[in-house]
């Protein structure tokens, strides 16, 4: 309305005092890169790739205090995990079955770790009345409630879409459902991870713009995370069936506003059986992520190996080029025994030759084609590899 309102006397510019930055307390992350007190994180991925099998065994790693994948809890936490999906008998199975693969025991976890079915357990913390973006108070004040009851650290929402009512297409419901969270996670001190379907991707891969729905979310959220099976050539790179290679998954930071982006990291899914079989009924297998590490190209390969390549190819102007027929990788995979024609072996000859000159022991020269009328790209011999031989 126009005309003067009530006085307003909270908003005030604070002026800035420079102090020694040793005593500014560090970002108090708890789990790994991702989650951190007091804000909300996403983990994207598309349907069926693993994001429900890794957030519980997430969960029992924080409320277990070790790290079982790539990341590590700062400390044991207390950790609820809400599944707005799954039944209370699916998620035993679950968890038991997280905790045994990893020999993790009852005495470990003690009281900090909290699972939730929304079949029972429902959470709703908005809709839409008439247009009109509703937050239920009632249920954030519970929640709150709760967290602080229990001295939550963490919890984990699978998926997001499970706890509101609210258009996804909508920024403006997204940013209000996102930053309900927010708000909660502040005045708690907890952090929140809301796993998040990505949209129909058509065989391309996921990242932050991949988010179901409105890009509030990507926007709202401080650490966001992408979750996209193995593609097929790089499976083909790493000598992996095209029937094997879904169960090979990569985590990308997709959003890092409070940390560097880091590499990515993987982890395999693998099949556990929990040995419950009746006269009547098979035993059930459930998945399991195990950490995993993509092969390491240079693993095998001596100075000797690198001293005996730079002899073979000195001055014999091999080309750069891996379509040419006299492709530099011929040679070198002549020397270690390897067939530069196929994968893996050619995938790996091409990272020991990128390796190589990122080191400065293979460098890049031009040479005229006359044929071609045009310079060509050659490798040649740059800082000479000592060897024993």
């Amino acid at each position: 309305s126009d005309g003067p309102g009530p006085a307003v006397t909270g908003i005030r510019p604070t002026p800035f005092s420079f102090s020694d930055p040793t005593r500014i307390p560090p970002r108090p992350w708890i789990y790994g890169k991702h989650l951190i007190r007091g804000y909300v994180a996403t983990t994207i991925a598309p349907g069926g790739v693993g994001k429900s099998t890794l957030t519980v065994a997430e969960a029992v790693a924080m409320a277990s205090g070790r790290r079982l994948l790539a990341d590590a809890p700062h400390e044991p936490l207390r950790t609820w995990l809400w599944n707005g999906e799954d039944d209370d008998d699916e998620l035993r199975r679950r968890v038991t079955a997280a905790m045994l693969r990893f020999g993790v025991t009852s005495e470990e976890i003690g009281d900090r770790l909290y699972v939730d079915s929304g079949r029972n357990s429902p959470i709703k913390i908005g809709s839409i009345e008439s247009g009109k973006i509703l937050i239920a108070t009632p249920v954030v004040e519970r929640l709150e409630e709760v967290i602080r009851e229990n001295r939550i650290d963490v919890v984990i929402v699978d998926p997001f879409v499970s706890v509101h009512s609210l258009p996804e297409n909508s920024n403006e419901a997204m940013d209000a459902a996102v930053k309900t969270f927010a708000g909660i996670a502040h005045r708690t001190r907890c952090a929140f991870d809301l796993v998040h379907h990505s949209r129909k991707l058509n065989g391309t891969e996921a990242d932050i713009d991949a988010a179901r729905g409105g890009s509030a979310i990507a926007a709202a959220v401080r650490s966001a995370r992408v979750l996209n099976p193995m593609a097929a050539e790089t499976a083909k790179q790493y000598g992996i069936s095209p029937d094997e290679r879904r169960q090979f998954v990569r985590i990308d930071d997709a959003k890092a506003n409070l940390a560097p982006v880091g590499k990515a990291k993987w982890f395999k899914l693998v099949g556990f059986p929990l040995d419950n079989g009746t006269d009547d009924r098979e035993g059930d297998w459930v998945a399991v992520p195990e950490a995993w590490t993509p092969p390491d190209m240079m693993e095998g390969v001596t100075s000797d190996d690198l001293h005996a390549v730079q002899r073979a190819i000195h001055e014999k102007g091999f080309r750069e080029n891996p379509q040419a027929t006299d492709w530099v990788g011929f040679a070198v995979a002549n020397v270690l025994d390897l067939n530069a024609s196929a994968d893996p072996d050619k995938h790996k000859v091409k990272s020991l030759i990128k390796a190589w000159i990122a080191s400065g022991a293979l460098v890049i020269g031009k040479v005229r084609d006359t044929r071609a009328g045009r310079d060509v790209s050659v490798v040649e011999v740059g800082k000479w590899a000592s060897s024993t031989s």
